[in-house]
């Protein structure tokens, strides 16, 4: 019985890096897109644009955003920092999925996912969160 239990934990394990390598991958290649812009914006509705415009506008809010995915992505590959990342993501992800469901609900779904992927990481590193709840 003690094999299936520490087989199955060491999938978790296997299962949850790799969703941390991917996931903060996929932020860094965000951020840094953010500063380079080597990735066509996909096409969206008026209100989506002119909001995306507005950020633009302000000089400040992108390259803060593209600062915390960049750092949020690399401290969410490694283990040690993991839990540290997602908090920094956190926030972004919200946003990410607030600003689909508002404004671009057609192109949900990729949100939809991004907000269960850091839901399911802030979960595995819910041990690490208590002292700041308590």
């Amino acid at each position: 019985m003690e094999d299936k239990t520490s087989f199955a934990v060491g999938l978790k394990r296997k299962i949850l890096f790799a969703v941390c390598v991917l996931f903060g991958v996929m932020m860094i290649n965000s951020g840094l897109n953010k500063f380079f812009d080597y990735m066509p914006l996909p096409e969206m509705n008026e209100a989506a644009t002119k909001l995306m415009m507005a950020f633009k506008e302000s000089g400040w809010l992108i390259p803060l955003v593209a600062i915390a995915e960049i750092v949020g992505g690399a401290l969410l590959i490694l283990p040690r920092t993991r839990a540290l990342g997602a908090v920094i993501l956190f926030p972004i992800v919200i946003g990410i999925f607030l600003f689909h469901a508002i404004l671009e609900p057609a192109s949900m779904a990729i949100s939809v996912v991004l907000l269960i992927i850091i839901a399911f990481i802030l979960y595995n590193n819910r041990d690490k969160y208590r002292a700041m709840i308590s």
